[in-house]
């Protein structure tokens, strides 16, 4: 798998999460809890393939992606920030569902500008071979991420 493709299916992922809390309704403490931890693992996961990564190949292989990549370190320092709250906060804190609704509006905005504005210039740039390396690598990365958002490079930026 691709490296592109890897992290578009990550996005999926996340994506289904949200929705699934979306759906979950009031009251369903538990169930938004054991989301949320899910949201959270994905996450951190897909934040640190990226920045020890994705980034930097992107960086070095499509230099005209540069600005890109740093507008998306600094949403993504706000994220794990937002994680790391989420992770302590009691699901019926009533700042709880609002914070998650803020967590999603700033994810979604972020995939959307990585999907749609510089990943098919990273694609043009790097070409198959070099993201198919990519994406082995970060596969095998995923097992090696932190659980704790702010062990993520971003935390610190």
């Amino acid at each position: 798998m691709d490296a592109i493709v890897l992290l578009k299916d990550d996005h999926k992922t996340v994506e289904k999460l949200f929705k699934e809390f979306e759906k979950a309704g009031d009251g369903a403490y538990k169930k938004k809890r054991d989301i949320v931890d899910k949201i959270i693992d994905e996450l951190v996961t897909h934040t640190y393939i990226e920045e020890e990564i994705f980034y930097p190949a992107a960086r070095e292989g499509a230099p005209d992606t540069t600005d890109h990549v740093l507008e998306s370190v600094e949403e993504h320092h706000v994220v794990v920030w937002m994680l790391s709250e989420l992770k302590e906060m009691d699901p019926r804190d009533e700042r709880f569902d609002a914070k998650v609704t803020v967590l999603m509006e700033n994810v979604r905005h972020h995939v959307e500008e990585e999907e749609e504005e510089w990943f098919p210039q990273v694609r043009e740039a790097m070409g198959r071979n070099r993201l198919q390396e990519l994406g082995e690598r970060m596969e095998k990365a995923k097992s090696q991420a932190p659980g704790d958002p702010l062990a993520v490079s971003s935390a610190s930026a």
